[in-house]
């Protein structure tokens, strides 16, 4: 999902196809007594719109503490100020959100209360940054430390000497609309806000976030602001509109340290107290030492050998950011606000919040099923908690708020996979019920949600007509905008509900469900080879150019006709047959060009732009849509060139600033850096079915869960896979011979390793029809 600004190609950390097997070079350090985090770079994506933050927090964690330089999603690694610390991020959004609660630390008297006028410059060669860490010398002379646990954000501050060292605490500023604030300084150690917000993309309903910051000594003294009136001595002071915030002023000409512990909570201030007593009252290093511990565990599940430096970093940097959310919205007691606004207790599992659906379904969900799978059944049962609360299901929900934001029905896939990953013991039902209903009507027009807002026409006419210039009924996006994705999207959901009906044994709805799962072929035109939206009469409209975007949201038709991984002997029977949609496919990924210089046609041909994905007939590797394209080989008898394609578009994701391939969307694109690089990827999303290529590393080992996965590992092995020696020979299971290009997750609990023989040349392997990912029928 993206926003609207132009990508400033840049060159910098450029990968060549060859570097992804390169020798190590000294340019790159070793990870320090063998430790995975010292490989990450937080950096990377903090420029041309990755959208990526640099600073503090742990797996999946409330808080995400990090830098504000005026960017509308909170750092841009090109800027060179600093407008402060707050609490909120999500990595890779495409809208701004969040920042709530930004602190600056700064000295002498203070007179400004506009946070990007007071602004701290800095510079990059200052700056350090590391999982559940980050740090800056400010050019005031003041240095900045910060670090988190899961609910709270702690800070240290190195101030000069001085009698006027000041730390401000913004609560009217935000990288939000900011609705009212209110802010109380309890005693000389303690500070507590209530901020309500609106924001992200085209508006959500009002929530409301709760802190208490406590600092480790007294303050000399301190005041509030309110517009541009500081009154210092005040106490609280509150707002609709405008600037509202505390300072806090410390003597450092002896003790020049300062620091603090900001608890946060979506349900009271209650809530706040409560997660400061429970995480707060630790030094700054200690909670440092335990964030690094938590993330050394986590990265640790994947042990890669071979590969360039830049490979193992670039693929341990996206396996970080593909941790960083969902995120925990219950407080340490339990309790959450829910999505009917009242407060619930969660009981026997870990509420979670934050759900960019419509990029997660594709990637990060199912490698949070293989490699948090605890996390990920609580995940899921967030997602049911949130129909039953709230009447509907979520589309893309931020906080305790439905945004509405894409289109499609990205909330069944994530949710059936769930269900076909074995996550949902003893929810099955209660799952089943809430997709059904989101399958099968649409919302109320009192619920803030639009579902598959196009639903009772795509029901009685097999597809969502595109209206264009409709009204939207509520705030977000709308399915009549891009009626042929959305389509596509529908069939797609239909596809794995029904197969998840069959499984539960509701007969007469899988019928239903899978018979409405060809409804993609309502829109393929017959007069033009390509999908094509249909209006409310049913005539075909917009464009006959397939390279055109109208009808598809974020996409052309040649970029959508991929998605329908449930079906693709049928798809690739509408264009003509195997040849025809393998002569369309190496068009779409300018293939002749690919062989000859793989990282360039990257760079020149597919990517123009982050948000360059209209009206363009190739291959984009930076959205959504296309994230499984590559693999549609698989299923035309072609298996090589897929690990051609993905090779390819490996080479995008660099260790500079500049090194994502657009947006990240809450580890979407992380996630299919990872699940590539190893050489397994869900194929069709919502489905158990993992698609094999080869591996960029000569081994992989993966600690799994037991209760999930009862082997406790799987072992991926490629010798000798290269830039050259790329191609599938043979592949084996468990030593035994093994000829197709899919797994199911069925067959990865029982199997230790997966074993790949590569070559130079392109082999028969995969390419008999029985190979082929299954039809979901």
């Amino acid at each position: 999902m993206r926003w609207t600004r132009r990508l400033r190609l840049c060159t910098a950390g450029l990968v060549t196809a060859s570097a992804l097997f390169a020798l190590p070079t000294a340019q790159a350090a070793e990870p320090r007594d063998g430790r995975l985090t010292d490989l990450v770079n937080p950096f990377i994506g903090t420029e041309n719109e990755g959208n990526t933050y640099p600073g503090a927090a742990v797996p999946f964690g409330m808080v995400q503490f990090s830098p504000d330089t005026g960017h509308n999603t909170g750092y841009d690694h090109s800027q060179n100020h600093i407008r402060g610390f707050s609490l909120v991020h999500l990595s890779g959004v495409g809208c701004g959100l969040g920042g709530d609660l930004p602190v600056l630390p700064t000295t002498g008297d203070v007179t400004g209360t506009d946070y990007a006028r007071y602004a701290a410059e800095f510079g990059h060669d200052t700056e350090e940054a590391r999982p559940g860490f980050y740090k800056v010398g400010l050019k005031s002379g003041i240095e900045a430390e910060l670090t988190a646990t899961a609910r709270t954000g702690v800070q240290r501050y190195t101030f000069p000497a001085t009698d006027k060292a000041n730390v401000l605490l913004n609560a009217g500023q935000s990288l939000h609309r900011t609705v009212s604030t209110e802010v109380e300084i309890l005693d000389d150690r303690t500070v507590r806000t209530a901020i309500t917000g609106s924001g992200f993309c085209q508006g959500t309903e009002p929530y409301t976030v709760y802190t208490v910051t406590r600092f480790d000594r007294p303050f000399t003294t301190s005041g509030t602001w309110n517009g541009d009136t500081v009154t210092e001595g005040s106490k609280e002071t509150a707002g609709t509109t405008g600037r509202t915030g505390a300072f806090l002023r410390f003597d450092t000409t002896e003790d020049r340290t300062v620091e603090a512990t900001t608890a946060l909570s979506y349900v009271d201030a209650r809530g706040a107290a409560v997660n400061l007593r429970s995480e707060g009252g630790r030094s700054f290093d200690a909670v440092r030492a335990a964030a690094q511990r938590a993330w050394e565990a986590r990265l640790d599940d994947v042990r890669v050998r071979g590969g360039a430096d830049t490979l193992r970093r670039t693929f341990y940097s996206s396996l970080y950011r593909s941790f960083l959310a969902p995120n925990i919205g219950s407080d340490a007691d339990g309790r959450y606000t829910g999505w009917d606004r009242r407060i619930h207790r969660a009981e026997g599992f870990t509420y979670y919040q934050n759900w960019s659906l419509w990029d997660t379904y594709r990637t990060q969900s199912q490698l949070l099923s293989l490699l948090a799978p605890r996390e990920a059944r609580d995940m899921a049962v967030s997602v049911i908690r949130i129909d039953e609360e709230s009447g509907w299901l979520p589309k893309w929900g931020y906080g305790t708020a439905e945004t509405n934001i894409m289109t499609g029905d990205p909330v069944t896939p994530f949710l059936t996979n769930a269900y076909q990953q074995g996550l949902l013991k003893g929810y099955e039902e209660r799952a089943y019920r809430a997709l059904r209903k989101n399958a099968d009507g649409v919302p109320p027009a009192d619920s803030p949600a639009v579902g598959r807002e196009a639903n009772r026409e795509y029901i009685a006419n097999g597809f969502a007509p595109y209206v264009k210039g409709r009204p939207h009924a509520k705030p977000g996006d709308s399915d009549y905008d891009h009626g042929a994705s959305a389509t596509l999207e529908y069939a797609l959901s239909d596809a794995v509900l029904g197969e998840m009906a069959k499984d539960l044994g509701h007969a007469d709805d899988a019928a239903r469900y899978l018979a409405r799962s060809q409804n993609y072929r309502a829109i393929h035109d017959p007069s033009t080879g390509f999908f094509r939206a249909r209006d409310a009469s049913g005539a075909f409209t917009g464009p006959a150019d397939p390279a055109q975007s109208e009808g598809f949201h974020e996409g052309t038709s040649w970029q959508y006709q991929w998605l329908v991984p449930q079906d693709l002997p049928g798809m690739v029977d509408l264009i003509g047959g195997k040849q025809a949609a393998n002569d369309r496919l190496d068009a779409f990924f300018a293939y002749d060009r690919l062989l000859k210089d793989p990282a360039k046609t990257a760079r020149e041909v597919w990517v123009n732009g982050p948000y360059a994905y209209y009206n363009a007939d190739k291959y984009n590797p930076q959205n959504e849509p296309d994230l499984i394209a590559p693999y549609t080989y698989l299923s035309t008898g072609q298996p090589w060139k897929t690990t051609d394609v993905v090779h390819a578009a490996l080479t995008l994701f660099t260790d500079a600033p500049t090194g994502m391939t657009g947006n990240d969307d809450l580890g979407t694109m992380s996630a299919w850096n990872v699940l590539s690089s190893i050489g397994i990827f869900p194929v069709q999303p919502g489905f158990d079915t993992w698609g094999l290529s080869t591996p960029v590393f000569e081994r992989v080992d993966l600690t799994l869960d037991r209760r999930y996965y009862p082997l406790g590992a799987l072992t991926v092995k490629a010798p000798g896979t290269s830039d050259t020696d790329r191609y599938v020979q043979s592949a084996r299971v468990d030593g035994s011979s093994y000829s197709r290009t899919y797994l199911t997750t069925g067959t990865l609990r029982g199997v230790r390793t997966l074993g790949f023989t590569v070559g130079p040349e392109p082999s028969e392997w995969g390419t008999s029809a029985s190979a082929a990912p299954p039809v979901l029928k």
